[in-house]
Order: C-alpha cells, then structure tokens, then sequence
C-alpha cells in the first residue's frame, strides 16, 4: 500500500481545537489527528474496506511512575475501572459488550496504559460511549479495590508460577536495578496488600489527565464522526487551553546492574536470560537493531536457533529479545534447557554473541533480518486493532507518525555494517545472566556462566 506522509508536526505542538491530515494511501486510507480542547489529541486511520473498528484510550501514565508506596497502582487501575461507573455496574459493562460480540480489556506496561474496543464498525458508538465511561467516570468503589485486591495478588501468584515470566522479572530487575523501570508492572504482595482506596484513586486522578492521554482509532470510521462521539461522551471534560504532554524522554539514572542473579525453583527445566541495557526508543539505531534481533534469534533461520537447537540439539525453544524505553532499554536472550545443559547452553549463547559483536552478521543474515521485520509490518495492517496500536503508540512515544512506507525505507536502508558497528558496541556492554531452576545457591549452578 503507497502512502503520502505530509510533513507535520509534533502532536504536542498542535494547536487545540486544530485538524491535521498526517498521511493519505492509495486505497482511500487516511491518517488524521486533532487536538481537543484540554490537550487531548485524537489520531484516527480510516480503512475503507475493514468491516471493524478498534479504539484504544492511551495514557501516558504506567509503573515507572509510582512511587515505591503506590507500586502496582497503574495495573491495579486497570482492573478496577472495569468494576463500575456513575451510570454502569461491572455486569452492565460485560453484558453490553458481549451483546455485540466485541472485546473490551486493558493493558498497562511500564510507561503506558491502554484501555480499547475492538466492534463491529456499526457498534463504534457503542464502543465510543463505554470506554469514555469507563476511563474518566469509574467509582473504584472501595469494595471492589478490597475485591480485586485478591485478583491482582493470584495474578502475582500465577507470575511466580511460571518459570519464564519470572525470569524476565528477575532479568529485568537485576539490569535496571531498584529504578522504577527494574520493578514489576504487577507491584508486589506488600504493595497490593497495602493498597488502599484513598492510595489508588489518588493516583488515578492526579495521572488520568487529558494532556497525557490519546484516543486512537482505526478501520471503517470516519475522522469528523468519532470527534461527534468523543465530544458526547466526554462532555464538558473537554474544556481548557492545556496542551499535549511532550513524548517522554530524558536519562535514567540507573544503579549497576548486577552480573548473576538466581531464583531458585523446583523446575525439569533451567531457564536462562542473558543480556544487557540496550538503547532507548529516541535512538535512530532502533531499526538496526530490530535487524540485529531478527537475524540473531528471531526466527528458526536464526544464528542462536541455528547453533543451539538445529546444530547442537541443546535446547527447544530459544530467542533474542529486546526492550526500549523512553530514556534506555534491554537486549537478552532466552534459552530452556535441561539442568545438566545450562553451563554448555550459556556458553554457546555467550559464543554466539562475542562472534557477532566481532564480526558482525553476514549479507545474508541482515537480508533475512529485514524480511522478517517488513513481514510484520506490513502483515500486521490487515487488522485493525493492530493500526489502533500502531497510531496510538506512535502518537503517545514520539509526537510524530512514520507512513509505512517511510517504515519500510527505514528498514531497507539498514546495512550490514550498520548491523556491525551496533554489534560492536552494543554486544560488548556488560551482560547480565539470569537463572531461574532448581539450584539451591549460586554456587550450585554449573561452569559457563
């Protein structure tokens, strides 16, 4: 799909009350974004021949937030503003958006919350007027904070009962250290048991404001007509000069990471992360990098997959992953082997990566690197809740949208020595080995590590 990208600018700059068009496609899609009074923005893609539409409410607002007191309060939020509103009891709300055969859920991660429909394009004020409601109009009644006290807490528990998240949590934390960034998005059992009515409605007023929020959506819709909806549902709400919030950026301050850490569990298999601080999202390296994790572990091609699985048969699943953030990020790779293999499994990962951060990754490697990511791209527009997030998360992170063409550009500019010199850097950072199996002690664990 051809698209036109008009040259823009930041959402944050707009004035309220003011229409951009941000880009046009050759199928009659359009891309358009306008700045409500009280700062907030409203991006839509209009998709003449989708049959649904998706709408996401964006708030710039997740863990690396809270205080040490209120952690856990982003993610507890998004359970209870589902409980019940001024004109909505929680049976009302699931009632209303199964009568449809919609979908209606939450996300929260680090620096963000999202809140989104996904209906039928005809059932769009539907979808318009319920998550309206439910963002800026939930009681969090203190019954159900006293209620979903137990669901986040079994949350935390199903968490700790699955070896790979709590390997990520455990990864995570030992390379961002105790920055808000390093904790778990969930909180833990001393947060959530202390976690009261007062502590998180609080943090839900002060956080859930319109500068630091943006409506997305995208499918069969019109621009003019979800600005009608929005304007009914969210009333005299919209009022004020207040403009956007800027994307986030700036530098975390982070503690030393720490090189070994062990969470013993009593599992068959030993599960292993090893990696270290990446680069932030603001970094013009990130489509490099993306190449660089696709040709490294992405795929059943893959140089860790190749060595580990196909050529040594030392592990089942095993993959590179990366993170970024505003102001940093993370690069690991995971690997579950038995016991006995961790030692050599580590060491060939280790292997893996000196190559590579020496000598970089064949011709053909980044070749295949840049498939894979324009693959996702672009398979990924045949769903409407996938443009949803595509503009939302785009809107909230930079201020600016790429077209999918000038994505693609992007990813296709990448060379193999663009690929080689972050390597360089990137993969001689400090590493971090992460281990969570049935080892009573850090001593226990075997040579390689």
């Amino acid at each position: 799909m051809k698209q036109q990208q008009k040259q823009t600018g930041a959402g944050h700059l707009q004035r309220p009350g003011t229409t951009r068009v941000l880009g046009r496609g050759g199928g009659g899609e359009a891309m358009r974004r306008t700045v409500l009074p009280g700062g907030l923005r409203v991006v839509t893609e209009q998709v003449p021949g989708a049959r649904s539409a998706s709408m996401g409410i964006w708030v710039g607002v997740g863990s690396r937030d809270e205080s040490r007191q209120q952690a856990g309060a982003a993610h507890y939020l998004e359970h209870l503003l589902f409980k019940g509103t001024a004109k909505r009891t929680a049976v009302q709300i699931a009632q209303e958006i199964d009568a449809v055969g919609g979908e209606l859920n939450a996300f929260t991660s680090k620096e963000h919350t999202c809140y989104y429909a996904h209906v039928l394009d005809e059932d769009l004020p539907l979808a318009v007027d319920m998550l309206c409601d439910v963002v800026f109009d939930a009681v969090n009644a203190k019954a159900d904070v006293d209620v979903e006290r137990s669901v986040v807490l079994e949350e935390i528990a199903m968490r700790d009962d699955d070896p790979e998240d709590l390997l990520h949590e455990t990864f995570t934390e030992a390379v961002l250290g105790d920055h808000p960034l390093g904790r778990s998005v969930l909180g833990t059992e001393e947060s959530i048991e202390s976690m009261s009515r007062a502590r998180v409605h609080g943090f839900y007023r002060s956080s859930y404001q319109l500068p630091r929020m943006v409506v997305a959506v995208a499918g069969n819709i019109e621009h003019a007509r979800v600005l009608r909806l929005l304007r009914k549902a969210i009333g005299d709400r919209l009022d004020g000069d207040s403009a956007p919030a800027p994307p986030r950026s700036g530098r975390a301050r982070l503690p030393r990471q720490r090189p070994l850490v062990l969470h013993e569990d009593d599992t068959e298999q030993a599960h292993l992360l090893l990696g270290c601080r990446g680069i932030d999202r603001h970094d013009e390296r990130r489509f490099a990098l993306g190449v660089l994790n696709a040709a490294l572990g992405g795929g059943m091609s893959s140089r860790l997959f190749q060595e580990i699985r196909e050529k040594r048969g030392l592990a089942y699943s095993v993959y590179s992953s990366t993170t970024a953030y505003a102001d940093t990020g993370t690069f690991s790779v995971y690997a579950g082997c038995t016991p006995d293999r961790l030692g050599e499994v580590a060491a060939v990962v280790r292997g893996v990566l000196a190559g590579v951060a020496a000598d970089g990754l064949t011709e053909d490697e980044v070749a295949r690197g840049r498939g894979q990511l324009r693959g996702g791209l672009v398979l990924g527009l045949e769903d409407t809740a996938s443009r949803m997030t595509r503009i939302g998360k785009s809107e909230l992170n930079y201020g600016r949208h790429l077209s999918v063409a000038q994505t693609l550009e992007r990813i296709d500019a990448v060379t193999a020595q663009d690929v080689a010199e972050l390597a360089a850097e990137l993969l001689q950072r400090p590493l971090t080995t992460a281990v969570v199996g049935p080892y009573g002690a850090v001593e226990d664990l075997p040579d390689g590590l």
